[in-house]
């Protein structure tokens, strides 16, 4: 298996395990907190926008 592609099995596996969360949520306010070492890096930074965004859907 490619590194895309257990990349991708990965995902899928995580996505599904957190969609009935996702579904719980919907429509309601949820809090985040976002500082200390991922204010610091980058990439961090970069993928917990991801996630937001991701929630967002």
């Amino acid at each position: 298996m490619t590194d895309v592609a257990a990349t991708a099995e990965m995902q899928a596996a995580l996505l599904s395990r957190a969609l009935p969360y996702m579904q719980r949520y919907e429509h309601k306010t949820v809090v985040v907190k976002y500082g200390g070492h991922a204010m610091g890096d980058i990439e961090l930074g970069k993928a917990f926008a991801r996630d937001i965004a991701l929630l967002k859907q």
